[in-house]
């Protein structure tokens, strides 16, 4: 059944919004939280895989030192506290894909906790600053992962599930967030712009990959709506793994508008886990919430406490990298982009993709282009974010490379970023493959430009009078003739050499 909604401006006028952000990092260790099995994404299911990942009798795990390392450097970084003493729990509940019928994670003593970081949001006045308040980071292991085999690739139809126990203990940090209020129409605006400046610290941080389109970054929306000016919480959903920026921001708009309609019926809202639909834009029902206590988590025996010590900790501080919104202001400066050029360049979460374009070679404004242009687009068509295209910003510099040599001009470069995405090769095997390098040799362009002249005496007449700016049209009809690859500079020489 297709849930009611009301139109968003209706909500925002009779309802205030409160977010809570749950965002699980899969860390990019070379092994597992408690195991020394592998951590590579793709490989045949199930080979990377040992009795403590399984979960068999008598294995024991032991905690990953790198692991706890980039907990800490991430809590620091979001301004928390680090732990002088932690452990872990056990949290119980059946779940085809946890092997173990309990996740190691921990519970009431997390490594960082009492954070905060501050995002901005555009509006029609400028940016605005919001803060957000972290309740904690904590340290866990992820679960396998199912596969329903079907029409649908969802469980409803499905013949029978798969399931993979590849990512069954790779190392998770759960960055989790306080109620964030007073965001009213701009919540939607603020969870993306949480999300993607939290995707920028952690690239800068080096622990994850942050591939949200592989999970090694997904986002819980946590949404409650009360009454205008109680100031109160009202009940929340959840929903899970949303897995794009893009996502993030349609899944809270998505929820206001549900939770409006069923509070303006009358109706209340049932604290519930939701699952999003990409391709539909829609929540549904998953099972109704449970609270803390009915997972029965209890300390893990068999792992010892974390006690890190405050030298380490300082050790790690100061090894920090740049604050995101300190490095924003540095590569504003450097790269003499406008306010609005970075404003943009943030929003479109192209910021790092411009960067690494930029140390590939590329001067700022091409790489701006590519990335807020031609690529934008490509991303927008296909529903996707911009780091979901198969193009890299080395592609996209090599690409820009071309150009500025004159080997390519701008429409040429579109059609080799069409090859990219088809997967045809490297920049240079697609130029070759497709034929698309620019043609400067006199021969070929002047039997052309001779086929041009010839089809157009009006034309040439015209440039033979002294009307020098006549020769676009023959130049229009060369590059016409040669499929856009004629070098136009050097046809316009002989068409002037040969009419003037």
């Amino acid at each position: 059944m297709t849930d009611q909604l009301l139109s968003f401006d209706q909500a925002m006028e009779k309802f205030d919004p409160a977010l809570g952000l749950e965002v699980h990092v899969e860390l990019n260790t070379a092994s597992k939280m408690f195991c020394g099995c592998p951590t590579e994404f793709g490989a045949e299911p199930n080979t990377q895989v040992c009795p403590t990942c399984l979960g068999l009798p008598g294995a024991m795990p032991v905690v990953n030192r790198r692991a706890v390392e980039a907990a800490i450097r991430i809590g620091l970084a979001l301004n928390c506290e680090i732990a002088e003493w932690c452990r872990f729990a056990r949290k119980n509940y059946f779940y085809p894909d946890m092997p173990k019928n309990f996740q190691t994670s921990q519970y009431d003593e997390p490594i960082a906790f009492d954070g905060w970081t501050e995002v901005e949001v555009d509006t029609d006045d400028g940016s605005e600053t919001f803060r957000i308040e972290i309740e904690r980071a904590h340290m866990e292991e992820d679960t396998g992962k199912s596969l329903h085999v079907g029409t649908s690739g969802r469980i409803h139809g499905a013949t029978h599930s798969l399931v993979d126990y590849n990512r069954a203990g790779i190392p998770l940090i759960e960055i989790v967030t306080r109620p964030v209020l007073g965001t009213r129409e701009k919540a939607p605006l603020v969870a993306r712009a949480y999300v993607a400046q939290l995707r920028e610290l952690l690239l800068g941080l080096g622990v994850s990959d942050v591939r949200m389109e592989q999970g090694s970054l997904r986002c819980d929306v946590n949404l409650s709506l009360a009454p205008t000016g109680t100031g109160t919480l009202g009940t929340r959903t959840e929903t899970k793994n949303v897995n794009s920026l893009r996502s993030v921001e349609r899944a809270v708009r998505y929820e206001v508008q549900r939770h409006a309609a069923v509070l303006d019926s009358g109706a209340k809202v049932l604290q519930e886990t939701r699952h999003w639909h990409e391709d539909t834009g829609i929540t549904t029902s998953g099972r109704e919430k449970s609270d803390a206590e009915d997972y029965r988590y209890f300390p893990e025996p068999d792992l010892v406490p974390v006690a890190p010590s405050r030298d380490w900790v300082e050790e790690l501080r100061a090894d920090l990298p740049e604050p995101p919104r300190e490095k924003r202001a540095r590569l504003q400066a450097d790269w003499g982009f406008s306010d609005l050029e970075m404003r943009d360049t943030v929003g479109a979460g192209a910021l790092v993709l411009v960067e690494r374009t930029i140390d590939a070679g590329a001067s700022p404004q091409s790489a701006r282009k590519w990335w807020l242009g031609e690529l934008a687009r490509r991303s927008n068509e296909a529903g996707v974010e911009l780091t979901d295209l198969s193009v890299t910003p080395a592609d996209v510099a090599r690409v820009q490379a071309l150009v500025d040599e004159g080997k390519l001009n701008d429409k040429l470069a579109r059609q080799v970023l069409d090859g990219l995405l088809a997967g045809e090769g490297t920049v240079d095997e697609i130029v070759a493959a497709r034929g698309l390098a620019i043609v400067s040799d006199d021969s070929a362009l002047g039997a052309a430009v001779d086929s041009a002249i010839a089809a157009n005496p009006d034309v040439a007449d015209k440039i033979r009078g002294g009307k020098v700016a006549a020769a676009g049209a023959l130049i229009g009809a060369v590059m016409k003739e040669m499929r856009g690859q004629a070098d136009a500079g050097r046809v316009r020489e002989l068409i002037l050499e040969k009419l003037t």
